[in-house]
């Protein structure tokens, strides 16, 4: 099937047809490999899920290698939100995409990002219906916060983590994006790093795969 980005997948690791897809979303200057990165370590935890890792549509205009969703060069609020909204229809098209090539349950679809991946994780889920079973967020932030309660679509469960040491994407990040999403109805679940920078340890990928593990679960 032709789709509107380039992808690697890894799994299932029980080697059946899969059941539950987990879609990876890399941060700025990176590529869906360098999060696929992560399947090994949760393929245990779901072994009938497959992860799909896309690359970001456009090539990182503040480095020589690796994609974005969008422009980061100019941080203002309003452009941060204007990015993300460009890039979510290409970002919803390449899942239903996905979800249709593997004929999986929508309501069977979890997005975990890193960093700006995370940016847009929050940005679409919200905005998708069916709601995903889930959204895990690694030291990532929330783009219009102010439009989401009206905005949104579904509900579903976030896990949140950042490391308190983050010299990338402020660790304040994280407490305005689990009060924002709060507000808005959503069950979100904090994990607060103590020094870590902008990464995940693994006390945070194995909340991670549980989190996961618990939320495809209660999806009947």
């Amino acid at each position: 099937m032709s789709t509107s980005l380039s992808f690697q997948t890894s799994g299932p690791a029980s080697g059946k047809k899969p059941s539950q897809m987990v879609v990876l979303l890399h941060g700025l200057g990176a590529n869906g490999a360098d999060l696929l990165s992560l399947a090994p370590y949760w393929a245990g935890s779901l072994p009938d899920a497959i992860f799909v890792a896309p690359d970001a549509p456009d090539p990182c205009d503040m480095a020589p290698f690796g994609y974005q969703w969008f422009s980061l060069q100019d941080r203002n609020l309003e452009v941060m939100e204007k990015g993300a909204r460009k890039a979510a229809p290409l970002l919803n098209k390449f899942l239903d995409e996905q979800i249709a090539a593997h004929n999986i349950s929508a309501e069977k679809l979890a997005l975990v990002g890193f960093s700006q991946g995370t940016m847009m994780a929050l940005f679409a889920a919200p905005r998708r219906h069916p709601a995903p079973a889930a959204v895990v967020g690694y030291s990532g932030a929330l783009i219009a916060p102010a439009a989401l309660a009206g905005e949104t679509i579904g509900k579903f469960p976030v896990l949140l983590v950042h490391g308190e040491a983050d010299p990338v994407v402020p660790f304040m990040a994280m407490g305005h994006a689990e009060k924002n999403l709060r507000t808005a109805g959503f069950t979100v679940t904090a994990l607060p790093r103590p020094g870590l920078g902008h990464s995940i340890d693994p006390e945070g990928l194995n909340a991670g795969a549980a989190f996961l593990r618990q939320s495809f679960a209660a999806k009947p």
